[in-house]
């Protein structure tokens, strides 16, 4: 038999090392090394992109809405709503600021909008009832340095309609100062020309047009109070004037009940023949309220007076509004007054708010050219009280009281609204009873 051929030595060896595979993996995931750490690094650098998206997202709606918030709102620095809407964005030293992304806001932006699909007044000194925010980030690459992408950019877009209307419906009073001192001039109000009361009239009509006519309802009522004959002298297109009487003497303070014919169906615009629009110098020809006077100052009748309304003949399950305008100086003489009413005028009409705000009614005040020294102001309290201080504790909330700094005094202010003058602060008080939202960004 013939032996079996044996392989020389060199040709064994080479057998071997192709049968051991034992370092074949090592050779692989080496080889492959590379492109697993750049796709790990590419899933990294693209989860902080989108985490960084996210948050420039998020600080966009933020700056939308907060702008949004400001629209119209202040008839003495136009474009308020831009400079709040720019300090909310994600820039650096912004009060949505990405950390170790550099944001900026992007050219021409933000934006005021007159939107012609959304059914909002554009009435104001924006001429705009929404708002466009744009912003871009460059989000820095960790591992894409290596092929020379130092960061990418993304942007946020983000649009917010101004308040169209309050979240809930409400039913309001609005109860104002027409004694004697409404004729004086304001040349601080945004409507040139103005006195105290066509002033007042002007924020009437700003504050109707940010009211929904199918969600709200909104009465009228003044001090001093007038006979029932002459009611209408303050809403009628006539040249007579009302007949006040002494508050001793049970006037009528309410002239226009609750309605909600400020505007009409599918319009924008104030409906003039409305009588507190009419009331309120929206009509052409019609003078509006007259400020006529003569028995001095006391609301505190006026505005239990407009809760009784709001609680006989307002809805239930809406929302009560109380909105008093005054300098809050009470202090009628007792000539005009009866004995028991004549002490604390002010305090009383304190205690009549706080009668209404303890029923669940919302009691705004407007403190317009408030003395804030006591004793001077509110002559007839004891303690001491000023016609400033008065107002405010009439407010149901620190943010339910405004101040009218300019036209009045600059030492009765609000420390919750910066807004000072008239026109805006009737603006402030629309704009306080809902929110913006957001719209999509194809808005028309």
């Amino acid at each position: 038999m013939t032996p079996p051929l044996e392989h020389p030595p060199r040709t064994r060896f080479l057998g071997r090392f192709w049968r051991n595979r034992r370092g074949a993996t090592a050779v692989i995931v080496g080889l492959l090394l590379p492109v697993i750490i750049g796709m790990a690094g590419f899933v990294i650098d693209v989860g902080h992109m989108l985490y960084v998206q996210r948050q420039l997202q998020a600080a966009t709606d933020s700056s939308a809405l907060a702008g949004a918030h400001d629209i119209n709102c202040c008839s003495s620095t136009p474009g308020t709503a831009k400079t709040t809407a720019t300090s909310y964005s994600a820039v650096t030293g912004d009060k949505n600021e990405i950390a170790g992304v550099t944001t900026t806001m992007v050219s021409g932006y933000p934006q005021l909008k007159c939107f012609t699909s959304t059914g909002l007044s554009c009435s104001g000194p924006d001429s705009a009832n929404g708002i466009i925010v744009k912003q871009q980030a460059a989000v820095p690459m960790w591992f894409a340095t290596i092929f020379g992408l130092n960061s990418f950019n993304v942007t946020a877009t983000s649009t917010a309609g101004a308040t169209g209307g309050p979240a809930k419906s409400l039913d309001i009073m609005l109860v104002l100062d027409t004694t004697a001192s409404m004729n004086t001039a304001d040349s601080s109000c945004s409507i040139s020309g103005s006195t105290r009361l066509t002033c007042a009239e002007a924020g009437v009509r700003t504050l109707l047009n940010d009211l929904s006519f199918s969600a709200d309802k909104i009465g009228l009522e003044v001090f001093p109070g007038v006979t029932n004959a002459s009611v209408a002298s303050e809403y009628s297109c006539g040249a007579s004037n009302p007949t006040i009487l002494a508050y001793k003497s049970a006037p009528n303070y309410g002239i226009l009940g609750l309605g909600n014919d400020f505007k009409t169906s599918g319009s924008t615009s104030l409906n003039a023949s409305s009588n507190i629009v009419k009331a309120s110098g929206g009509k052409t020809s019609c003078p509006g309220m007259v400020a006529k006077g003569g028995v001095g100052t006391f609301f505190a009748d006026a505005i239990t007076t407009a809760q009784s309304t709001l609680t006989a003949t307002g809805r239930p399950g809406v929302q009560k509004v109380i909105i008093i305008l005054s300098d809050g100086d009470a202090g009628a003489t007792s000539a005009d007054m009866t004995t028991a009413a004549y002490h604390n005028q002010c305090a009383e009409a304190v205690t009549a708010a706080k009668n209404a705000a303890a029923a669940g009614t919302w009691v705004y005040t407007v403190a317009y050219g408030s003395p804030t020294a006591a004793g001077s102001s509110c002559g007839t309290d004891t303690p001491p009280i000023s016609a400033c201080t008065t107002m405010q504790n009439m407010a149901s909330s620190p943010k339910f009281f405004y101040s009218d700094q300019v036209g009045g005094t600059s030492a009765c202010t609000s420390s919750a609204q910066s807004v000072s003058e008239l026109v805006g602060i009737f603006a402030g008080i629309g704009s306080s009873f809902g929110t913006p939202r957001l719209i999509p960004d194809n808005t028309t």
